[in-house]
């Protein structure tokens, strides 16, 4: 598939006196499956409508295989999209909406009994899309997305409306188009789906580039040298830690991170102090916690929290 990359090349987009997207460079390169993240109103929908021929750049390029949208002679064959799983004629029975997609594009009727198949949705597909749930729509758009066997997948909140069931099936999916060599984009809020699914996250904010980096890269730098303690004396094993100059903060009920002492060190001091503990290790950061630092910044509504979870001790 040496055609699977998707280029964002110095992209901007303006909406009237809004600036969507501003200068925005990216790569997705095929093999793998990146997440496109970052706070409402940062331009991933606009991002991805641009690199699917919906919104015009005023500025930049987004290329699917080294061409623009306009560009592509068979779309559905060198890309798959799901932006609106809701987008489906609710009189069309699933199997005819697939039947005319790939009528549209010369594809044999055999192709959509293999998508609907490898989507699960053999048993639901005579039925009419007015009458099928969240879940069933976003697999009748990933079938859809599936059709043309393309090199290149855009995949808008994937996740959204599926059962635990589905949310498994969905990882097993992308991780194995991806070994087949495709390059997948996966716009996502829910960042404990993307830290088992993504190898590559690319963070946006405010229409511009936050971080374009690997996913494991992005945990080791979030989890530093903090060290992971947990104990039922949270306040008096907070005072101690503090008065030796650590920084810590309260991340479960019984669950403290400590930032500035080692693990030894943290050891002695309760000890020293008789305070019970009964976990001290390295603190591992999730992809949630590292997202919530990178974008900090740069979201535009934000809400205060209460005292019980953000307290910090320094």
């Amino acid at each position: 598939m040496s055609d699977a990359t998707i280029e964002v090349l110095g992209l901007r987009k303006r909406f009237g006196r809004t600036l969507a997207v501003d200068d925005l460079s990216f790569t997705v390169e095929p093999g793998t499956v990146t997440g496109f993240v970052g706070p409402n109103g940062a331009g991933k929908s606009t991002t991805m409508r641009a690199l699917l021929g919906l919104d015009a750049p005023d500025e930049g390029e987004a290329l699917i295989g080294g061409r623009p949208y306009h560009a592509l002679r068979t779309p559905l064959l060198e890309v798959g999209a799901l932006l609106d799983a809701a987008a489906l004629h609710p009189a069309r029975r699933g199997r005819d909406h697939l039947r005319w997609l790939a009528h549209s594009h010369g594809l044999p009727g055999r192709r959509v009994n293999e998508v609907l198949d490898q989507v699960g949705m053999e048993s639901a597909a005579r039925r009419r899309a007015g009458g099928y749930s969240l879940g069933m729509r976003q697999r009748l758009g990933i079938a859809a997305a599936l059709l043309g066997d393309p090199p290149v997948l855009l995949l808008d909140e994937p996740v959204n409306g599926l059962d635990p069931e589905g949310i498994q099936w969905i990882r097993g999916l992308l991780r194995h188009l991806a070994a087949e060599g495709r390059a997948i984009l996966v716009s996502s809020h829910l960042m404990s789906e993307l830290e088992d699914t993504a190898d590559h996250l690319v963070v946006i904010g405010r229409g511009r580039l936050i971080a374009d980096t690997a996913v494991a890269d992005l945990l080791a730098a979030a989890s530093g040298d903090r060290v992971r303690l947990r104990t039922d004396a949270r306040t008096q094993a907070m005072e101690l830690l503090a008065r030796e100059g650590a920084t810590v903060a309260v991340s479960d009920r019984d669950t403290l991170t400590v930032d500035g002492l080692p693990t030894r060190r943290i050891v002695e001091l309760l000890n020293a102090s008789d305070i019970a503990f009964t976990e001290v290790g390295a603190h591992r950061a999730t992809l949630e916690e590292a997202y919530m630092e990178l974008t900090r910044n740069a979201v535009e509504f934000t809400s205060t929290p209460s005292a019980d979870n953000g307290e910090v001790a320094q």
